[in-house]
């Protein structure tokens, strides 16, 4: 199995509150039912106030690295992360568990 997790930081100026940051979660929530490789899938804000805490966390697990490959490829997934680019920066770590 391998993890991939991710955490967003909104750019400068940019609140959750905004209407394109919510599509964005939005398609983030989606994805849990459309791509079939999850194998496990959670994603929220971050609900503490500290300096080094990124704003938004995906959790997610998938069987293998072709798996990783197929759901980082699948349209649902960059078109998610299309809209993300205009607002967050982000982060990722995947490894084997």
């Amino acid at each position: 199995m391998i993890r991939h997790l991710v955490l967003f930081k909104l750019n400068d100026g940019v609140s959750r509150d905004e209407e394109r940051v919510q599509a964005g979660v939005r398609a983030f929530e989606a994805l849990k039912d459309q791509i079939e490789e999850l194998t496990f899938w959670e994603c929220a804000w971050n609900i503490t106030d500290r300096p080094i805490a990124y704003d938004f966390a995906i959790n997610s697990a998938v069987a293998d690295k072709d798996a990783l490959k197929r759901y980082v490829e699948h349209p649902a997934h960059q078109a998610a992360a299309t809209q993300w680019r205009e607002f967050a920066t982000w982060v990722i770590a995947d490894y084997e568990f």
